[in-house]
């Protein structure tokens, strides 16, 4: 079986690479790079270094004969989408676009995609948060997101190109980025490690369901593997406060740090976290990481990387 992974040399798109060579698949991996980096590519895998929204992707599909695509390339910053939300839409719309014609014109099994649950459902009434429930993103992100998920719909419907769209929550663990917009985990360690206290905007009791790299990465092939289609949440069910991952995280450290508060950053999320139950009954899938443990191989990735 030949594999095309979107991203592949991003943060979660490297791990699940690993993990499908890993399981013996075939690796193709298309990447710009301006996110990614060369370092996280598995020497195993066909790297092309290519955007999504180039006419070339039909002749790397014509070429390479793809079983199933994961799509994780995207232009990943919100706050970038809010500035531009032209050229957020752009990769984010037009490149998942792009790369579902190749999937229709070529045949592809199932195509999974790779969305958010948080930017999706905005500040939810209903926590943890269902599928089913009302889809309001708040941001130029989250709608390119939606609007993907729509499409997928849609070329399944037609078309009948099998999808499954996965709604995470707040994705931590080694290879994250912690430059521009970042999960808050992977910039307290770099600060940490870097001998800087980090700071908590607002009073650190906003909630995010965080969920482990490897868990996300087992969603996805179960994913793969299943014959469900639709979209589904991928989270643990639990809310943390950003106030709690600051304290697990200073163990680390000896506790040595004192958080330092700032303003509030407007328009952020109070709430967040997933109903994960049509995922655990559906795709038999289940987070199987302690918060309190990948925290702690996340922080040994950051001391090995200073």
């Amino acid at each position: 079986m030949k594999v095309l992974v979107t991203g592949g040399a991003g943060f979660i798109g490297s791990h699940l690479v690993d993990r499908l060579i890993n399981d013996g698949f075939k690796v193709v991996v298309i990447d710009n790079l301006s996110s990614g980096k060369k370092k996280n590519l598995n020497p195993k895998a066909k790297f092309y270094k290519l955007d999504i929204c180039s006419p070339k992707l039909a002749d790397v599909f014509k070429k390479e004969k793809f079983d199933y695509v994961f799509h994780l390339a995207a232009q990943i910053n919100l706050r970038k989408s809010v500035e531009d939300p032209i050229a957020s839409a752009n990769t984010n719309i037009k490149g998942s676009l792009n790369l579902l014609e190749c999937s229709k014109m070529f045949n592809i099994n199932k195509f999974i995609f790779t969305s958010t649950g948080g930017a999706i459902y905005g500040d939810a009434n209903i926590v943890p948060t269902p599928e089913s429930y009302t889809e309001e993103p708040l941001s130029p992100y989250g709608v390119e997101k939606l609007s993907v998920d729509k499409y997928l719909n849609y070329y399944y419907q037609v078309f009948g190109l099998k999808y499954n769209s996965l709604r995470l929550g707040n994705v931590y663990g080694p290879r994250q980025n912690s430059k521009g917009e970042a999960g808050v985990v992977s910039i307290f360690c770099e600060n940490m490690v870097n001998g800087k206290s980090p700071v908590i905007y607002g009073s650190g009791r906003k909630t995010r369901d965080f969920v482990y790299v490897t868990d996300i990465v087992n969603a996805q092939v179960l994913a793969m593997k299943s014959k469900k289609i639709g979209v589904f949440n991928i989270g643990t069910g639990k809310e943390t406060n950003i106030n709690t991952i600051f304290k697990l995280l200073n163990k680390s450290f000896d506790n040595k740090y004192k958080a330092k508060h700032d303003l509030e950053k407007a328009g952020e999320q109070k709430r967040s976290c997933l109903n994960n139950s049509k995922a655990k009954k559906d795709l038999k899938w289940k987070p199987v990481v302690r918060l309190d443990d990948g925290l702690v191989e996340t922080v040994k990735w950051f001391k090995n990387e200073e």
